[in-house]
């Protein structure tokens, strides 16, 4: 796997997201990219709520995801509230979940998930996801990955020029904020757009999403409002 950058599609009220994935996909194929089968990131949130002392209780949030992309692997996300620990593990993982479902206290948030068809354009895999919670629409997330390259800040021009092409838009040249992020490693600070991209890089991008759709509570006569760029004809 190369680089990926997530991208939310923003669209007119009143445009529905079948409507804008088939011009989204439209789009694409006048580019030249051809369909290569379709794709799906889901995401599964449990709250523990631990009972032993100090009160009031410690919450704790576990995300558990997967990637069709790496159909082996379950990746957990451990959420303390001040830091992220993430895990990757085999799909044996999930049964784990269950057995120790009697330790904690457990209240699961609602599920999400991403999925729709992917595009081979070039050296870049485009995936058109779909966002939905619990069934319901939420909104539409874009995938670029640039597969020959694994450094962010070797091909980020690259790419940023890609998403404007294919868009529309204008991106400013500011790294995406994931991107600007620092991890310590051997007790040095180290720019995230140094590392070598991995594939929980990926899976950290779209909990970040995930978790917004979440939060989004703004809606008018029970369906979300979304507003944004308009379609293009």
């Amino acid at each position: 796997m190369g680089v990926t950058i997530l991208q939310p599609y923003l669209f007119q009220e009143g445009k529905g997201g079948i409507t804008a994935i088939e011009y989204l996909t439209k789009r694409l194929i006048s580019m030249g990219a051809k369909q290569a089968g379709s794709f799906i990131v889901d995401c599964e949130t449990i709250v523990s709520l631990s009972s032993s002392m100090p009160q009031p209780p410690s919450n704790k949030a576990v995300h558990i995801l997967h990637n069709s992309e790496f159909p082996a692997s379950t990746f957990s996300i451990l959420d303390t509230g001040a830091k992220h620990i993430p895990l990757v593990a085999d799909n044996l993982f999930d049964l784990l979940m269950i057995k120790i479902g009697n330790v904690y206290t457990q209240k699961k948030q609602p599920s999400i998930e991403s999925k729709g068809p992917r595009f081979e354009y070039g050296d870049f895999l485009i995936k058109l996801g779909s966002v939905t919670m619990n069934g319901n629409f939420k909104g539409i997330l874009i995938e670029f990955e640039y597969r020959p390259c694994i450094v962010f800040l070797n091909c980020w021009e690259l790419m940023r020029e890609l998403i404007q092409g294919f868009l529309g838009i204008s991106i400013s040249s500011t790294y995406p904020q994931f991107f600007q992020q620092q991890t310590l490693i051997s007790g040095h600070q180290s720019l995230k757009q140094n590392d070598s991209f991995q594939a929980i890089d990926t899976i950290n991008q779209y909990l970040e999403h995930f978790i917004n759709y979440r939060k989004q509570t703004t809606s008018i006569g029970g369906s979300t409002q979304i507003t944004g760029l308009p379609l293009r004809s």
